[in-house]
């Protein structure tokens, strides 16, 4: 089964290329597709998150993984599937991010530590709810900590 998708917006950010950590204190625009009504938006701004479903739009083909791997390719890292990873370079390039929502603007959202850059398409956009968020404890491996740990720092 084959399906397509249209963006419904697209994310204006300083990131012209992607990066592996820091991403603290980005802040990004989210404009939307000429087909998609101001009103679509209405009433987001009551929510202090949303979620982002975006395309990595500069994965090759080629560079695409549907196996395991080691997470940035890191030796000292197990070796595991793609989808017990968040990795760009997924079979369907999709991305995810919740990030802060500061403000709506008429046609466009305003949001902070969205881990995407310029020229991204918006696949779609959820309002974060506590309800949907794990209701216990959310259990990860250590490799996934250091993997982690730079990824919300603000640069240096």
């Amino acid at each position: 089964m084959n399906f397509s998708v249209e963006p419904i917006a697209t994310i204006h950010a300083l990131r012209q290329h992607p990066e592996d950590d820091f991403w603290s204190g980005e802040e990004a625009r989210i404009v939307l597709a000429d087909g998609i009504p101001a009103e679509s938006l209405q009433g987001l701004a009551e929510f202090s998150h949303v979620e982002v479903l975006y395309l990595f739009h500069q994965v090759a083909q080629a560079k695409i993984v549907s196996g395991a791997r080691h997470p940035r390719n890191n030796p000292n890292w197990p070796k595991i599937g793609i989808f017990a990873q968040r990795g760009k370079n997924r079979p369907n390039r999709i991305g995810s991010t919740i990030c802060r929502l500061l403000r709506c603007e008429e046609r466009c959202l305003i949001v902070a530590e969205l881990d995407a850059i310029d020229g991204t398409p918006v696949l779609d956009l959820k309002p974060v709810m506590a309800e949907f968020l794990p209701r216990e404890t959310v259990r990860q491996p250590q490799w996934s900590h250091e993997l982690m740990r730079d990824y919300w720092r603000r640069r240096s």
